[in-house]
């Protein structure tokens, strides 16, 4: 069972265009294998390591509309569940012609766990990509630093 494919061009934090080119095919691969029998919206993830690994994720739809996950958490756990915590980029790919798939609000919240700059390529199929990092997605985000600041731990009763 292959769960993420290393790859030896990517020494650098920038992604050079071959590289990000790369990454949305993968993305567009890893869409065929979406199970999406309700919404028929297929949505494909690659995710790329700091140590230049590629885990892949599909939407995975559920009866229970709710319990379904998405494409980028999907591949965000694959690499959690493997020990990966740093990422570089993430590749989206959907079958919109006329729009780059965009990550939903959960899931711009799940790679905010992971640091907010980081890259985003959110592609159309023809291979075309617009780029943003987290923090652009998600602006005066909550993170895990956050959990650390002062709090009011006893507020006095007033009543």
């Amino acid at each position: 069972v292959k769960f993420a494919m290393h790859i030896e061009d990517c020494s650098s934090r920038q992604l050079s265009k071959e590289m990000v080119k790369k990454l949305v095919l993968q993305s567009q691969e890893a869409k065929k294998r979406a199970y999406c029998p309700y919404s028929k919206f297929r949505v494909g993830a690659a995710l790329l390591t700091m140590d230049n690994y590629v885990f892949t994720g599909c939407n995975v739809e559920n009866a229970c509309y709710n319990l379904g996950v998405c494409a980028e958490r999907n591949a965000m756990s694959k690499a959690v569940s493997e020990g990966y915590r740093s990422f570089k980029a993430i590749a989206i790919a959907s079958d919109m012609d006329d729009h780059f798939i965009s990550p939903c609000g959960g899931c711009r919240q799940f790679m905010r766990e992971f640091g907010p700059n980081w890259d985003v390529y959110m592609s159309k199929p023809d291979g075309s990509y617009r780029k943003m990092r987290v923090d652009e997605l998600l602006p005066a985000s909550f993170g895990p630093e956050d959990l650390s600041m002062k709090k009011v731990f006893d507020i006095p009763n007033e009543y």
